[in-house]
């Protein structure tokens, strides 16, 4: 090891808090340290590769290394660095939101810059306050999400998130968030004390939960119902056919705005530019980030429907409320970029017809006893970790953190995977790469994730 690299090292071991980590982990190892990436692999300090299993954290679409995306910030930086958006605007940001506003389903027009996914919930939860007031329905206050479902850090959007653990350290939390169930159709029976429900039917009950919720609660009090259009914690639960589209229903009866959170889906992860164009529905309100620079720089924005911006174009109203480096120059140049990227290499129609060899790639390890269920769309994967496959038997908390976190976490790492093994649910390995990805890196994915669960199996 050079001196560079133990200085390296030793910063982070002393000085670094990094996030989500148990940082006991690295008390008898060096912390992972990653310094470089091309394409869909990453390289440690050590110069070892790994497959970038997870771009990121659902991130870096176009892959790492691309120098265009580079240049696009040092031209930007030199020519206008940073203004806010605060009663002024700037080129590019002016552009982004035009060039956003043309992708979107519907009329989704108005796009309001943030910094990152968790700033833009928190900014369509305090829009839907807002505007109920703004419009003669000032009890409308309450949101309404998915068990286990993430929706950021924030107050507000850890509120809405739907996992206990990540919530009982920093309660009380922004009071009014209900939760209703996922899609995870997997474990319908267990969720509806229904045997054998289809698909359809289940995604109908689910989404008829959301109704009963509402009503529940009052739908005189209910702002917004929060979903993404895959949904993330828990291991990709698709959404069942007619999901969202009874969801649009129910939510257009009781006056209640449509959020579709597509922090981890929008630009390009599920083949299309939005959630609604991949399963057909038209949200009021979408919340994005990550992929929208495909990590080259931090943006993130709420894009809201036309109607809702009506309130704020007359009188002394305003949305009183902002980020300074929201719409960010340099963030706002690296996407304009960054989506010339995706048209001029035709990324959806890449992930398009490369989605079924990846879906190929991972049902195939249906044969290991392990395996419970494959589940996703596009190139946003889940793998159901179980101890019986015919009863569906999960494993207790103790088996999970050996499981997880004892072995598969490190021996795939080891083996030149990073990707993400999890139990904010049931356990589960999440798949997600740069959507330059093809049959190749699929094909690489499958045989270490093989050789690791076979030894995972061994030792349970």
């Amino acid at each position: 090891m050079t001196q560079p690299e133990h200085d390296v090292l030793k910063a982070a071991e002393d000085h670094l808090w990094l996030h989500f980590t148990r940082h006991s982990a690295y008390q008898q190892s060096e912390i992972p340290t990653i310094v470089r990436g091309e394409g869909s692999y990453v390289y440690d300090i050590h110069g070892k590769r790994y497959l970038d299993g997870l771009a990121g954290l659902f991130v870096v679409q176009v892959g790492h290394g691309r120098q265009e995306l580079a240049e696009a910030a040092a031209k930007q930086a030199q020519e206008l660095a940073f203004f806010p958006l605060w009663s002024y605007a700037h080129p590019k940001a002016a552009e982004l939101a035009q060039r956003l506003a043309a992708q979107t389903p519907g009329d989704l027009n108005r796009v309001f810059f943030t910094t990152g996914g968790g700033e833009a919930v928190e900014s369509a939860w305090k829009l839907a306050k807002q505007y109920f007031k703004l419009t003669g329905k000032p009890l409308k206050h309450k949101v309404i999400s998915r068990q286990i479902a993430y929706h950021g850090t924030p107050q507000g959007a850890l509120a809405i998130t739907g996992i206990p653990a990540f919530k009982q350290m920093f309660e009380p939390l922004v009071p009014g968030s209900v939760r209703v169930p996922n899609t995870n159709h997997y474990r319908a029976d267990e969720i509806t004390g229904v045997k054998g429900m289809t698909p359809e039917e289940y995604g109908l009950w689910a989404a008829d939960r959301v109704a009963r919720a509402i009503e529940m609660e009052g739908p005189d009090t209910v702002a917004a119902v929060f979903a993404e259009p895959v949904q993330n914690a828990g291991g990709c639960f698709p959404p069942p056919p007619g999901y969202w589209q009874r969801l649009r229903e129910i939510c257009d009866e009781y006056d209640v705005l449509l959020v579709s959170d597509e922090v981890i889906c929008a630009f390009g992860r599920l083949g299309t530019m939005f959630g609604g164009q991949k399963f057909d529905y038209v949200p009021d309100i979408i919340t994005c980030a990550k992929g929208m620079t495909s990590g080259y720089s931090p943006i993130g924005a709420m894009i809201a429907h036309e109607r809702l911006f009506e309130p704020f174009k007359s009188g002394d109203t305003m949305f009183a409320h902002g980020y300074t480096f929201g719409g960010h120059p340099v963030s706002a140049a690296v996407a304009l970029a960054n989506l010339d990227i995706f048209e001029r290499e035709d990324l959806l129609g890449h992930v398009t017809k490369n989605e079924p060899l990846f879906k190929q790639t991972l049902d195939d390890l249906r044969d290991l006893p392990i395996v419970g269920d494959v589940r996703g769309a596009g190139y946003f994967w889940g793998i159901e970790l179980v101890k019986d496959k015919a009863t569906k038997e999960t494993f207790d908390a103790d088996e999970s953190e050996r499981l997880l976190r004892g072995f598969l976490s490190k021996a795939l790492f080891d083996a030149g995977l990073y990707c993400r093994a999890d139990d904010r649910g049931d356990p589960v390995i999440q798949l997600a790469p740069p959507l330059v990805a093809g049959l190749k890196e699929f094909e690489e994915i499958g045989s270490i994730l093989r050789g690791v669960l076979t030894e995972a199996w061994a030792r349970v």
